[in-house]
């Protein structure tokens, strides 16, 4: 009866089929004959097929091999087995062979299985962790046998948004919105960027130079690289290396800046000139700052010249002390002692970056990590080379060329330096020559077919000007009014002379080199030009005009301001005897009282150089 009940109730389920199996065998006489009956009652359904394949205690012989277990049977034998598991509890003898089943499915379809499988095998390895624990292991050697797709996945993260920001980074150059949404935004660079796109671009040459490629004219543009000629720089200037006395020529010594470096020099010897030449030959990220910009700080007047990650705090200081953003500070002589503490408070713990400190000769203490080189003053034979160096630049204005220019400077040279003339002043005309910024106008004013006058050379420039702006516009030069200008200038922190009022003079004042003009293109398409003067030693002269006369306060008013230094320089050869010796007094008053005699000490020895050379003349 039962026989015939289960036979109207086929096929049965395979869960059933398997049950019947586990039922029905226990003796094993009747084993082959219960199987046979398990496959006539599952009707030859597949899935039923595929358990009764692996049950009924067979020998290993009868099951399937590796060989003949295709992927997908393995799969779907085990899927069976997973909806037959909950079943077979109930039956220990079954359980067990069901476990040893499961672990020989998994153990067969190893280094086929793939990451879509893994559910499917958790499932076992869970079922069988507690009752079957040697069972459990295999099915989880198995598991461990599916290549993980994190690390894959992880891979291809990444380099997809890697290659974004490498897309972002070449096109950042040309694209104001990319600068400013992803580069300048610090919580979008910061968030987007995963933490590590602020470490490559600060410390990647490659990522650095293209970070800041958009500022790159910015950064040097206090230069005016514009008007630089890398072929005008004479490169027999020599220079002495303070701590072993050993000289040579100064791009020899400096063929680039590397480390901690000042250089010192007097006004003229040519201090901007050479940063303007490491400049135009560097292909090194770099700045270039007066040091009266760095009043807030070095940091801040970089970060003024910066935006977004480039004016970073942080980025800035990384790549500064790893070398990689090489540092130029002019004029340290011309701001405050409290300005001249700063920088070298900035500069000083960064050694390892490449800084240069340019200043004149001062009584101050460089960096103690800091190499001090020392610009030495012209030789008779460098003075005569140099001389004839200038030929080849001279203006349309020159009367003089080749080989008459050459006589021309050779007699000078003669009379200037003769033995016959007291050596006395023979020694201070050669100080005169021996400044490469006097003897450039020296040899202008020789092609030009005047007799330079060694002690006065800016005021001749003036007046050789001041002439023939009288002769071409019938009126005098605007002296007094023009030289309050520059003395605001100077006292307004302002570079630029103002165009409105000086149109005229300042078109006949670039005729004769003692003014530049700087002209640009605008992001509008209009063009916008600024004047300059061609060096502050000019710039000094017309200031001190308007410190000239008796009981002009502003001498005393100025006493202990470092901008106005070249000032009072000057003011030793123009002023008048009697006068000058009050000046000298109130000088030297002060520096007792500040202990301050950066100024002080070179207006004495000016002003005793003035008088000695005035004894030698004839």
């Amino acid at each position: 009866m039962e026989w015939n009940a289960l036979v109207d109730m086929s096929p049965l389920e395979p869960r059933d089929v398997a049950l019947l199996v586990a039922v029905q065998s226990d003796n094993p006489a009747e084993r082959f004959l219960w199987l046979a009956r398990a496959h006539g009652l599952g009707g030859g359904e597949p899935r039923a097929e595929q358990v009764l394949r692996w049950l009924g205690r067979r020998d290993s012989a009868q099951l399937p091999s590796a060989e003949e277990l295709t992927p997908e049977e393995a799969r779907a034998t085990l899927q069976q087995f997973a909806t037959l598991w909950p079943q077979v509890e109930q039956f220990p003898a079954l359980a067990d062979e069901l476990a040893q089943r499961i672990a020989q499915v998994a153990m067969l379809g190893r280094g086929q299985w793939q990451a879509s499988d893994r559910a499917l095998l958790k499932q076992h390895e869970k079922n069988l962790r507690g009752p079957q624990p040697q069972h459990a292991a295999s099915v989880r050697a198995a598991l461990d046998s599916i290549p993980r797709r994190w690390p894959r996945t992880a891979a291809w993260s990444w380099g997809a948004h890697a290659g974004f920001w490498l897309l972002l980074v070449l096109v950042y150059p040309r694209s104001t919105k990319v600068q400013a949404v992803f580069f300048w935004n610090p919580w979008v660079r910061r968030i987007l960027g995963l933490g590590y796109v602020g470490v490559l671009l600060t410390w990647v040459p490659f990522l650095r130079r293209r970070l800041l490629a958009p500022f790159q004219r910015l950064l040097v543009a206090d230069a005016d690289l514009g008007r630089f000629s890398p072929e005008a720089y004479f490169e027999r200037s020599e220079v002495r290396m303070v701590a072993t006395e050993r000289r040579e020529p100064l791009p020899r010594a400096l063929p680039r800046v590397r480390g901690l470096v000042v250089l010192e020099g007097a006004s003229g010897l040519g201090k901007s000139m050479f940063i303007r030449y490491l400049l135009s030959r560097s292909k090194q990220l770099a700045v270039y700052l007066p040091a009266e910009r760095c009043k807030g700080g070095v940091l801040e007047a970089i970060q003024a010249k910066l935006e977004g990650m480039a004016g970073d705090s942080g980025f800035l200081q990384s790549i500064i002390y790893s070398g990689a953003l090489d540092l130029y500070v002019d004029g340290l002589n011309e701001v405050s002692a409290d300005t001249r503490t700063r920088i070298v408070g900035f500069v000083e713990p960064r050694f390892r970056g490449n800084i240069l400190l340019a200043t004149q000769r001062m009584e101050w203490t460089p960096p103690a990590t800091a190499r001090v080189y020392a610009l030495q003053p012209f030789t008779e034979e460098q003075v005569r080379e140099f001389l004839f160096s200038r030929e080849p630049l001279m203006t349309e204005r020159a009367r003089l060329r080749g080989e008459a220019y050459r006589e021309a400077c050779e007699h000078f040279l003669a009379l200037a330096l003769t033995a016959e003339q007291p050596e006395e002043l023979r020694r201070e005309m050669l100080e005169v020559l021996s400044n490469p910024m006097d003897l450039t106008l020296v040899a202008q004013m020789l092609a030009e077919g005047h007799v330079p006058d060694l002690f006065h050379l800016q005021e001749q420039q003036y007046e050789l000007m001041a002439r023939d702006y009288q002769e071409k516009n019938l009126t005098e030069f605007p002296l007094k009014a023009f030289s309050e200008e520059a003395y605001q200038m100077r006292l307004q922190d302002r570079s630029a002379i103002p165009e409105k009022g000086f149109d005229k003079e300042l078109q006949k004042m670039e005729a004769y080199k003692l003014v530049v003009r700087r002209q640009w293109r605008r992001p509008d398409g209009e063009e916008g030009r600024e004047w300059h003067f061609r060096h502050d030693k000019l710039w000094d002269f017309f200031i001190a005009q308007t410190f000239l006369g008796q009981d002009n306060k502003r001498i005393l008013d100025h006493l202990g301001e470092p901008r106005f230094r070249g000032v009072y320089f000057l003011l030793a050869k123009l002023l008048e005897p009697e006068l000058a010796l009050e000046v000298q007094d109130h000088l030297v008053e002060h520096a007792a009282e500040t202990r301050d005699h950066t100024v002080s000490d070179e207006f004495v020895t000016r002003l005793q150089a003035r008088w000695r050379a005035e004894q030698a003349r004839p």
